[in-house]
Order: C-alpha cells, then structure tokens, then sequence
C-alpha cells in the first residue's frame, strides 16, 4: 500500500482534518443544548463534506505519487468511497 510522502501534503490533510474535529465538537455542543434538529443536520452534512474533501486529498496525493495503478487506485476507491 502507498503512503503519504509529502511533508506539505500531510499537513494540509492534518490541517483539514483539525478543522472537522472542531466542526464535530461543534456538533455535540449544539446536541448538548438542544439545537434544532435542521442546523444539526446542516452541521452534520458540512462534516461529512469536509471529511470526503480530505479523503480525495489524500487519493489525489496517492495518484501523483504514482505508486499505485490505476486499477489499485479504482479498487480503492469502489471499497471506501
């Protein structure tokens, strides 16, 4: 399996991945204080975006590393996208 190599792109996945966690504490919070149940939604499905925008970072990054093939890539993403 390929990893991520670039010290720039790890931390830019990493920085992505810090701003859900504040979105997802963000979330329980508004739980917490009994929110209406629409911005949970809306926060909710804002997560899930951001957290699909770092997986196809990091697929973006195993591509121009080129360390895996095309059908790898493909297979990867049937299974986890």
């Amino acid at each position: 399996m390929s990893k991520l190599m670039s010290v720039e792109k790890k931390a830019a996945i990493r920085a992505r991945l810090a701003r859900v966690e504040g979105q997802l504490r963000g979330l329980q919070r508004l739980i917490d204080e009994d929110a209406d149940c629409e911005k949970v939604a809306q926060q909710l499905s804002a997560a899930r975006k951001a957290l699909d925008k770092s997986f196809f970072a990091m697929v973006a990054c195993i591509i121009e590393q080129g360390e895996m093939s095309p059908e790898e890539v493909a297979a990867m993403l049937t299974k986890f996208a």
